[in-house]
């Protein structure tokens, strides 16, 4: 399980480390049809690689924390990941639609000035995540409170 989760966490972040670079390409690009084209496959990898990769990650993460004596509320690190990847699988949803109209968008006709606020939208909804998954990197030590309180009865039930 812990495998999984670190090769689902790691594509993740991958994946969305080349939907920054394709938007950058699709903003940056002289070539009109090097634009139309990051667009469309912006869509095709969030739908096939981003979504079933940060589905996967949450799932793992899930399984093996509650599978296992790390529980889901013991130690800060879960705790601050569980944060980061919650929101950051919500916003992902919520950002489809925008993902979604950019690329049909590009697949009928050039990108004008007029679907600028879009495109920035992509770069800027893609840097936040790439940061959003490398501060969820970031592992915190120490027991929580809840955790603290286990530790401790689990210590005295013992002989």
């Amino acid at each position: 399980m812990l495998t999984a989760h670190v090769v689902s966490s790691v594509g993740w972040l991958g994946a969305v480390a080349v939907f920054l670079a394709l938007s950058v390409a699709g903003l940056a690009s002289d070539d009109a049809q090097m634009a139309r084209a990051s667009y469309q496959v912006m869509e095709m990898i969030t739908w096939f690689v981003i979504v079933p990769l940060c589905l996967a990650s949450v799932l793992t993460g899930f399984a093996s924390s509650l599978g296992t004596t790390l529980g889901l509320f013991r130690h800060y690190w879960i705790v601050v990941k569980l944060v980061i990847t919650i929101p950051a699988t919500l916003v992902l949803f919520v950002h489809m639609r925008p993902i979604s109209q950019v690329s049909q968008i590009a697949s009928d006709r050039t990108l004008v000035g007029s679907d600028l606020g879009l495109q920035v939208q992509m770069l800027a909804a893609a840097g936040a995540a790439l940061l959003a998954l490398l501060v969820a990197t970031y592992k915190p030590r120490g027991l929580t409170q809840y955790g603290w309180r286990k530790q401790q009865e689990r210590l005295q039930s013992q002989p």
